[in-house]
């Protein structure tokens, strides 16, 4: 047996796949179905489409885009507090956020000193059905014009790249706001040239996390 070990190399160990952090290109996870997860998460089963970088002066962090029988694009990342929580998100339109909140209020994220509140308003049922689970009722502002790169490549373990002019990625400023329980979030980026990505965040147990399906 040693001699044909030796000519056709040991059969690789199937790779491990436990925790989010490791998920990768291909993977697949199935959440729980609680009802406590609104109907994008619940019992469903997710591949992972993409992996991305967030860059900041402190910190780099990934994202997995993660794609199911829907038609949503979600997005996970991990967040590091006093334990670690798994941050869903799901990114709404500009008519969704005049639908979801009042005007006024929502433009107020982007006044100095930072200090914006924001209620949601009372939703229709096409709406309550898809992101009332989303949702919180307050919110109020925690980060103000926090500035950061965004890169569409995995760079876990690694430095992103930079050129002469420094980071490589798409710059972009950000803007947060969390509900009382602090298990819900408005997140807003906005790039140059004025795109602006708003989403909505839930932040749930790692454990919702039910399975883990390693690529073949």
């Amino acid at each position: 047996m040693g001699f044909f070990n030796s000519m056709f190399g040991k059969k690789a160990p199937p790779r491990e796949l436990n925790h989010p952090s490791q998920l990768n290109v291909g993977d697949m996870i199935t959440l729980d179905d609680s009802f406590a997860l609104p109907p994008q998460l619940r019992g469903q089963q997710l591949r992972v489409e993409a992996v991305n970088t967030y860059e900041s002066e402190r910190d780099q962090q990934p994202e997995w885009l993660l794609k199911g029988h829907g038609s949503d694009t979600l997005f996970l990342s991990i967040e590091e507090d006093d334990e670690s929580y798994l941050a869903f998100s799901i990114k709404i339109s500009r008519a969704q956020v005049e639908q979801l909140f009042d005007l006024e209020q929502f433009s107020a994220i982007f006044d100095e000193p930072g200090h914006a509140e924001l209620t949601t308003q009372a939703l229709p049922p096409e709406l309550a059905t898809q992101f009332e689970q989303w949702l919180g009722k307050q919110y109020h502002q925690v980060t103000f014009a926090g500035f950061g790169y965004f890169h569409r490549q995995d760079y876990r373990g690694q430095k992103p790249p930079q050129d002469a002019n420094g980071a490589t990625g798409e710059p972009f400023e950000y803007y947060l706001l969390l509900n009382d329980d602090e298990n819900r979030a408005v997140e807003v980026e906005v790039y140059e040239g004025g795109d602006t990505d708003v989403v909505l965040t839930l932040y749930r147990p790692l454990t919702d996390i039910r399975d883990y399906w390693p690529a073949k």
